[in-house]
């Protein structure tokens, strides 16, 4: 029997030696060549486009193009004049050139409504991966005469847009929500928004895009049914103290008990919680709560984040001091606000 090699063909070789990256900007090429196309033409595009936070619309970034029904307004209007003159309508010139005229107008009404309308972002706040991030857009109006039916969108790459529509006073201001989903946490780079008008007569879009310069920071986002905070770590110098049976609380705040003196709750984490909880002086005296990147009890790095983000949150809600040890960076025991942010953008960014 002859033993016989087979070797690879040139496509299989190709195939193995092709990232995956390519391979899938390959297959969508294949399979919707369309869709792609203009993914990667409106990918170029952006790309050209520079970054800033407040834009003025003038003649050099406002676009036009007929709709749909505006393409068939000018099909019926060709239909007319081909009628007219081969039949000789007087009515028919009459009808028609008013029909032209009137698109006319509303051609210079529609890129008018955008022209000269100044967009301007506010500083957006941190958001959870995940979550909805709300941008907040202020549209500045300097004419004499109000701004009708101006939309405003994240431009999704998928080309599904969600719009916002409104109106804009004369020589007023408006501010105008919209939203985007970031996935993973970090900073991200705001996405491409875009403005657009078919007022008066719909037969015309005229819009804009708009590359912001700012940045949002994303929080890890925490983990849904997270165990109970770890048990308090004694402090420096605190001595030996002895602990509590495992209650699923950190020992410096604990549940309301029977008979526990008034002065003893915490009401300010009663009204957060509307669950009543009480101090333990001897053991808040004595021990203090550190979020462990270490002690959390996972292996998926991303998972322990979530983790740390859920307990930063709880400890938090129960107004408790904790401190956050992570493997670059150690933040002091401490609450409040200004700590609670400051724990979750070390865990965002590290």
């Amino acid at each position: 029997m002859n033993d016989e090699m087979t070797l690879p063909s040139a496509s299989m070789t190709n195939d193995k030696v092709m990232p995956a990256a390519q391979q899938r900007r390959h297959l969508s090429f294949v399979m919707r060549p369309v869709t792609f196309a203009r993914s990667r033409f409106r990918g170029w595009w952006e790309a050209r486009l520079p970054l800033t936070d407040t834009m003025t619309l003038t003649q050099r970034n406002v676009y036009i193009l007929p709709t749909r029904p505006g393409l068939m307004l000018g099909l019926t209007l060709i239909v007319l004049l081909v009628g007219s003159i081969n039949y000789q309508l007087n009515l028919g010139y009459l009808l028609t050139f008013l029909l032209a005229g009137c698109g006319v107008v509303g051609m210079h009404v529609c890129h008018a409504t955008l022209r000269g309308l100044t967009l301007a972002l506010l500083a957006p706040v941190p958001q959870f991966a995940g979550a909805s991030a709300p941008l907040s857009v202020v549209l500045h109006n300097t004419r004499k005469r109000p701004r009708y039916g101006i939309g405003l969108a994240v431009l999704d790459a998928t080309h599904d847009d969600h719009w916002t529509w409104t109106d804009v006073p004369a020589q007023a201001t408006t501010t105008v929500q919209v939203a985007f989903r970031p996935e993973r946490r970090g900073v991200h780079r705001v996405p491409p928004l875009t403005a657009e008008t078919r007022f008066p007569l719909g037969t015309f879009r005229v819009w804009t895009v708009w590359r912001p310069a700012a940045q949002v920071l994303v929080y890890p986002a925490p983990e849904l049914q997270p165990p109970p905070l770890p048990p308090g770590e004694p402090r420096a110098g605190g001595g030996a103290v002895q602990r509590l049976p495992d209650t699923g609380e950190f020992e410096g705040v604990r549940a309301y008990r029977r008979g526990d003196p008034l002065k003893m709750i915490v009401w300010k984490k009663a009204a957060k919680t509307d669950e009543p909880v009480s101090r333990d002086t001897l053991h808040a005296q004595r021990l203090e709560l550190w979020l462990d990147y270490q002690q959390c009890g996972l292996a998926d790095p991303e998972a322990r984040i979530s983790r740390l983000a859920a307990w930063v949150l709880q400890a938090d809600r129960l107004g408790q001091d904790y401190g956050l040890k992570l493997p670059r960076e150690r933040i002091a025991p401490g609450t409040g606000e200004a700590h609670k942010r400051r724990c979750l953008e070390a865990l965002a960014l590290c």
